[in-house]
């Protein structure tokens, strides 16, 4: 019995067909000598006992022990409260880093291999935070706020792992998508600590991209990008219009990648409309599954059965969802016939595509760290003087910006405050402003030192007591406090301020 151990998850829908395919790869390549995979109850099944998490206890337990999950795709129910279990198992287990792989393969027809355009590039997205943290609030009857987190850790760990994977891989170049231009701050960190890791890794080219322009240029002309690393909800929809490049979701790897656990799965759905038929495809898995032998050190493993895969689709081995419309189209096979003519061609390697190197011998290792004892505190910026400068307030108040204006100035008169600005979704109705800007019930009220008062002169519970005024006669929707640190605003202008 190998002392390394990985638990599994098959999925829902067509998860486990797929799964038993890929393993049956995998022991026709050698990989059982050397691993032993757990199953674990997560998905469908978990969340109808009405666990929102979508996972048992025993299997949070296993997977930590293991330090890595393989899964299948999973369904996260409709209504009832259920979290995204893709999500919850990400961030939960800090698989801080998504990785994704998209190249073209043989007898897999786009618009790119129709040209005899080939390509191959990876995709690294940040996947903790941003938007994903799902901190959402109704702020009145017409506002609800999504909380946008960035920190500058969480962007440090997923830069220099672009930058490793980039090394170990041969790439000689590095783009950062972002939109810097307009989030100043959330997507300015994250192409500061970009440019930051890169000084470490001086044979890498690094450049950066707004993210729009990206999209635009990987539909016109993918091929001039060999990674490109993002924030997270930027990442997750860049990394599915890269799949669409390459064929779609079910030729399209994936790795999250942790200090301590790693997730290795399939992305693409559940298919309930194919499950139980035997033909769905199980490349995706298979593709993902070679990522995590790379991973644990398997790469005479990993080699071989990407060669047989790569072998078997260009002969014409596919199933029923691609390939059909090529000349001379070979019948399609199902799952499990799909996953023995790959086992058959194990040993053998494709005569139109670059073969993978494979190793004479295999070193499986894996770096799992001991259990923390607690969750860490993990820290970028340290030893930073900050002083309080102001706040904003959140309002909900259906009156207009000057009415708003007038009661606010009222309210600090005898503050060390005045009243600076008033913006309605991010754009500035006072002190100037234009009539033609409509508003909504929901205002951000700014209150900065007055002349003569020097930042530092107290804490935020002077901010907390002009809330305090504040409430009495307005609903608080949020507050923030504003602060400099080092000397620089840690805050941002309105929208025509």
């Amino acid at each position: 019995m190998s002392s390394m151990r990985i638990a599994l998850a098959a999925g829902d829908g067509i998860g486990p067909e797929i799964m038993e395919a890929t393993l049956a790869v995998f022991k026709a390549a050698g990989v059982m000598n050397h691993l032993a995979f757990e199953p674990v109850e997560m998905g469908k099944s978990v969340f109808q006992q009405g666990n929102t998490r979508g996972m048992t206890d025993e299997a949070i337990r296993a997977v930590e022990s293991c330090g890595l999950l393989f899964k299948g795709p999973m369904e996260t129910p409709k209504g009832g409260g259920g979290k995204s279990i893709n999500v919850t198992a990400r961030k939960m287990w800090n698989a801080f880093a998504n990785l994704r792989h998209f190249r073209t393969l043989p007898g897999v027809e786009t618009v790119y291999s129709r040209a005899g355009m080939s390509l191959n590039f990876f995709i690294v997205r940040e996947n903790i935070e941003d938007t994903y943290g799902g901190v959402e609030h109704r702020l009145s009857n017409d506002m609800i706020q999504c909380k946008r987190l960035i920190s500058a850790p969480g962007c440090d760990l997923v830069c220099r792992f672009a930058f490793q994977t980039a090394r170990k891989a041969g790439i000689r170049r590095v783009h950062c998508g972002h939109k810097a231009n307009i989030m100043k701050m959330t997507d300015g960190l994250f192409l500061e600590r970009f440019k930051a890791a890169a000084k470490d890794f001086p044979e890498i080219e690094a450049a950066d991209v707004i993210v729009d322009a990206l999209c635009m240029n990987l539909a016109m002309k993918p091929q001039q990008y060999e990674m490109v690393v993002l924030p997270n909800l930027q990442g997750d929809i860049v990394s599915d219009l890269a799949a669409g490049l390459v064929g779609g979701l079910g030729f399209a790897p994936s790795a999250n990648i942790g200090r301590h656990i790693s997730i290795f799965e399939a992305v693409h759905g559940t298919a309930p409309d194919i499950a139980g038929k035997g033909v769905a495809n199980p490349t995706a898995l298979l593709l993902s599954g070679v990522m995590m032998l790379r991973h644990v050190g398997l790469l005479r493993s990993a080699a071989l059965i990407e060669n047989a895969l790569l072998a078997a689709l260009e002969q014409g081995v596919r199933t029923g969802d691609f390939g059909a419309g090529r000349p001379n189209a070979t019948p399609p096979l199902g799952t499990m016939e799909f996953a023995r003519a790959i086992a058959e061609r194990l040993g053998s390697a494709p005569a139109g595509v670059p073969a993978v190197a494979v190793p004479e011998t295999e070193k499986p290792h894996l770096e799992h760290g001991a259990r923390p004892a607690r969750p860490e505190v993990i820290r970028t910026f340290t030893n930073v003087i900050s002083h309080v400068v102001g706040c904003d307030i959140y309002l909900d108040s259906p009156l207009s910006p000057v009415g708003v204006a007038d009661e606010m100035n009222r309210v600090c008169q005898d503050t060390p405050f005045k009243l600076t600005l008033i913006s309605n979704r991010g754009t500035q109705v006072w002190p100037t402003g234009s009539v033609y800007t409509e508003c909504v019930d929901y205002y951000r009220v700014r209150f900065e030192l007055r002349e003569g008062v020097p930042p530092g002169s107290f804490g935020q519970s002077r901010c907390v007591a002009l809330m305090d005024r504040i409430a009495e006669k307005f609903t608080v929707c949020s507050y923030e406090l504003l602060r400099i640190f080092d000397g620089v605003k840690g805050y941002s202008l309105a929208q025509g301020q």
